[in-house]
């Protein structure tokens, strides 16, 4: 039996035929390309709010007809609005990768055209230097101990450190370190990890000692049978993990440890990277271990750690005072 909820309860505003096939689009997603749950929510989200819009744009609820007859001034007026919504350049670009996918897979089933979103200009989008922590505080972020004045379960506080740890020690993406299945578990001497990474590509990584130590401290005190086929880390009620979990954990450390508001679980994976190249590490294996597909992804980093080479020149050396 499909247990999926009625599409209207997720696209209230669309026609019928129109909501139907966005949530095919929506399982399609996950089951044949396997999205994140992330990306998926976030699509769902970006195609509501534009069938919200076109709702009120034309004044009834889209259906197929009405979505297949759409022109890029509309797409043109939706991001418009949102952009005077105050929404960025980087979510209003996401919004239009979704619609464009949405698109490609009504045209795939013969229910559309994806040209008049293909016309449309994704807006620019400021490329930000990543904001690693410094060494010290990274590892103090992956510590157990840092958070000793917590009233949280014990078993809780050293899980929390075995996915920082992975994070920071592995360069792991939140999703892809709690994706991990307990079977796979790099302890009792594996010193190495494979990773589903985007796109659906795996990537082999090391894993250095004190991350297994972790993840092995984390286990010994985890009070539910963790099966071997399910995830490795599970949340209080022994389900999966959430991400906004470990989000929330990092906001309570920024604070007692008194890092910037920069300081995230995904500020680990860039400090990981960061600290390699500051040690000699090359480009090209940096990004195998991050699994970037292009290493104009990863050259971001050179100029993060010339920044930080400038940062000491200029408070050290005595001609810049």
């Amino acid at each position: 039996m499909d247990a999926s909820p009625d599409p209207h309860l997720i696209f209230p505003q669309a026609a019928p035929d129109l909501a139907a096939e966005a949530r095919v689009w929506l399982r399609s997603l996950t089951e044949q390309r396997q999205a994140s749950p992330l990306t998926g929510e976030a699509y769902s989200r970006d195609l509501r709010q534009f069938i919200a819009f076109l709702t009120e744009h034309r004044g009834a609820r889209p259906d197929l007809a009405a979505f297949a007859a759409l022109k890029p001034a509309d797409l043109r007026a939706f991001m418009a609005k949102r952009r005077a919504a105050g929404i960025e350049s980087r979510s209003l670009m996401r919004a239009l990768a979704a619609l464009r996918s949405f698109a490609r897979h009504l045209e795939r089933e013969g229910k559309g055209k994806s040209g008049p979103f293909a016309a449309v200009r994704s807006p620019k989008v400021a490329r930000s230097l990543p904001k690693p922590l410094s060494a010290i505080a990274a590892i103090e972020v992956t510590d157990a101990e840092a958070r000793a004045g917590e009233t949280r379960a014990p078993w809780i506080l050293a899980r929390d450190a075995a996915v920082l740890g992975l994070l920071y020690g592995a360069g792991l993406r939140i999703s892809e370190a709690l994706n991990i299945q307990r079977r796979d578990a790099p302890i009792k001497g594996r010193d190495s990890l494979t990773v589903l990474g985007k796109g659906s590509k795996l990537r082999s990584v090391p894993v250095i000692a004190p991350v297994s130590a972790a993840i092995e401290a984390y286990l010994d005190l985890c009070p539910y049978r963790v099966a071997p086929e399910g995830p490795l880390f599970v949340g209080a009620r022994g389900g999966q993990l959430s991400p906004r979990i470990i989000q929330l954990t990092v906001e309570r450390l920024r604070g007692g440890l008194g890092l910037p508001d920069t300081a995230t679980p995904h500020a680990l994976r860039h400090s990981f990277a960061t600290h390699l190249l500051a040690r000699g590490g090359d480009l090209r294996s940096i990004q195998e271990l991050l699994g970037h597909a292009s290493l104009s992804t990863t050259q971001v980093y050179t100029a993060v750690d010339g920044a930080r080479l400038f940062e000491a020149w200029a408070s050290a050396h005595p001609r810049a005072r």
